[in-house]
């Protein structure tokens, strides 16, 4: 496993590396201290429910992948990678320059725009750096370079959302989380200065700027590649899955765990762990090759664990203890309490068999995915991620609130329906991957 961390010795890779890190950590430091000013402050101003607020948020977020990510695959695909990342870095310091001035003055309406910017500011940047790694990446470096991706992804979530809430709380909490929104950027344009140069795939391309048009071509090209197809579908499920049981997390850890804030961020952080520790192991356990062979293990983790958390939840009696006006439980009282820890072996687990199930799939889509469309490849599968996670907020709201089954039973349903779903994935990918080829990668990249 140490090898694959000697990639961060590879300019190639580090630059890369860091300046994503630095982009999703700061998309997080953004969007979370933007929900807790909006629930905290902005809604009682305003004098409108949380929750549209929130979910309207949440929306203007997600609408970019789904009107531009086409356009995004083709420019990636159409120019230099290095320069249009520094491009898109620099759109990122003016968008959060937006965004201070939102927060400062409390221009709320400042501080939608500049969310849906950023948004888009993603959308764009999603094509590049997934069309990158197999492109300066040796084949034998893919699938470490995926689950050193994935891991750095999963951490920049978590401390871009820790970091949020701890910037709420100090004193000039708004000043503070301008600051930091605005050398975050810097950073991420800092490092974006060291990615090497990457040829353009297919630099004779005629962009088509038509959002609708180019989209609806991109998923039709997806679908005459049946493996690749397949594969999305298998990437977007896990971002159904994981939100389904994420966005919950606050809900149940204050009514079922009777947890206060602490908690919710130690729950977080064990699933965030358990998807890094999954994903770096993807390498060793798959001896550098781009397999599916870990696909199967992750689907039965993801159900396995699920299913019991929803046992183990089902078992807790916490409430009976505590009075009414009896204050919320620390992340050291809930370990005293009797059951809690299987709930956090199974959310452990449930990260760590989420990482098992992700590199494999982000890998095989890099390696299959033709080199002159790869980033349009990636385009796609960000259209359908956004599909899957809208679908998944909805299939929450008509598990909980039309059919009434409580946050256990959600659980539940999921991995039954887990377990439906992979058993369908597999064996589509292992009829469809016998026409499918390996691209050949870039090996002369500099180091």
């Amino acid at each position: 496993m140490a090898n694959q961390f000697t990639l961060f010795k590879r300019r190639r890779f580090s630059s890369m590396f860091f300046t994503q890190f630095l982009g999703a950590f700061n998309d997080n430091v953004f969007k979370q201290a933007l929900i807790l000013v909006l629930t905290y402050t902005a809604a009682s101003q305003l004098g409108v429910a949380v929750s549209i607020l929130n979910n309207l948020a949440a929306m203007l977020f997600i609408l970019p992948y789904f009107l531009f990510s086409a356009l995004a695959g083709q420019l990636a695909d159409k120019f230099e990678k290095s320069k249009l990342t520094r491009l898109i870095k620099l759109l990122e310091i003016v968008i959060m320059v937006l965004a201070a001035v939102g927060f400062l003055f409390e221009v709320y309406s400042l501080l939608f725009v500049a969310l849906f910017l950023m948004g888009t500011q993603s959308t764009f940047f999603g094509p590049i750096k997934y069309a990158y790694l197999p492109q300066a990446m040796k084949e034998d470096e893919l699938v470490g370079a995926n689950g050193l991706f994935q891991m750095g992804t999963s951490l920049a979530i978590l401390l871009g959302m820790i970091v949020a809430g701890v910037l709420t709380q100090l004193n000039h909490p708004l000043y503070w989380i301008s600051v930091t929104v605005l050398v975050m950027a810097g950073l991420g344009y800092f490092a974006s200065r060291f990615i090497p140069n990457m040829p353009a795939m297919q630099p004779d391309l005629n962009i088509n700027w038509n959002i609708f048009t180019t989209s609806f071509a991109t998923v039709r090209y997806l679908y005459s590649l049946p493996f690749l197809f397949f594969v999305i579908l298998g990437n977007s499920w896990f971002w159904f899955y994981g939100a389904t049981f994420l966005t919950q997390t606050p809900e149940f850890s204050k009514v079922i765990l009777f947890g206060d804030e602490s908690v919710v961020i130690f729950l977080l952080t064990l699933f965030s762990v358990g998807v890094s520790i999954g994903s770096l192991l993807c390498k060793t356990l798959t001896k550098n090759q781009v397999s599916l062979r870990l696909l199967p293990f992750g689907i039965a983790g993801l159900s396995l664990f699920a299913m019991d958390l929803y046992f183990s939840l089902s078992a807790l009696n916490i409430g009976a203890t505590m009075s009414e006006t009896a204050p919320l439980l620390g992340v050291a009282q809930l370990f005293a309490q009797q059951g809690t820890l299987r709930v956090f072996i199974d959310l452990f687990f449930l990260g760590f068999s989420g990482g098992l199930y992700i590199v494999p799939l982000y890998a095989a889509m890099q390696a299959y995915a033709p080199i002159s469309h790869r980033a349009r490849i990636v385009g796609a599968n960000n259209i359908f991620n956004a599909i899957f996670m809208v679908g998944s907020a909805i299939f929450a709201i008509v598990i909980l609130n039309v059919i009434n089954l409580n946050l256990p039973q959600l659980f539940l349903v999921t991995g039954i329906f887990n377990l439906l779903f992979g058993l369908f994935l597999i064996k589509k990918l292992r009829h469809h991957i016998k026409n499918a080829t390996i691209q050949t990668h870039d090996t002369s990249m500099p180091t």
